[in-house]
């Protein structure tokens, strides 16, 4: 499931991409062209007359798209951590190996000294 969420992130970044060089190469209702960031007027040389159809139509597919994958992206990380949870709410617990206690040291036995 994480290879899926992980591909859609990147369509999701890549839309998102999209959408923002689209907004920017539109036209704004008061000015005459695309501006001087985007080249002015090549681009309605490149897409003819109808340039503000098809860059609306981008804008509005590609908002959709980003929405869209914003949603299932979401629900995908529910459904992810739903499924991660530990079955009771409560951390596992681990059996540690049992271990002899250690045995006090016992002084050697001192011989006494002969004169």
């Amino acid at each position: 499931m994480s290879l899926v969420i992980g591909i859609l992130t990147f369509i999701l970044i890549l839309t998102s991409l999209f959408l923002v060089l689209v907004v920017l190469m539109q036209r704004a209702k008061n000015d005459g062209g695309m501006g001087a960031a985007m080249g002015g007027s090549s681009m309605e040389s490149t897409f003819g007359a109808e340039t503000s159809n098809v860059l609306s139509k981008a804008t509005i597919n590609a908002a959709i798209l980003f929405f869209v994958l914003s949603f299932v992206l979401y629900l995908a990380h529910i459904y992810n951590s739903k499924h991660l949870e530990a079955v009771d709410g409560t951390l596992p617990t681990i059996a540690a190996p049992a271990t002899a206690a250690p045995q006090p040291a016992t002084p050697a036995p001192v011989e006494p000294k002969k004169p």
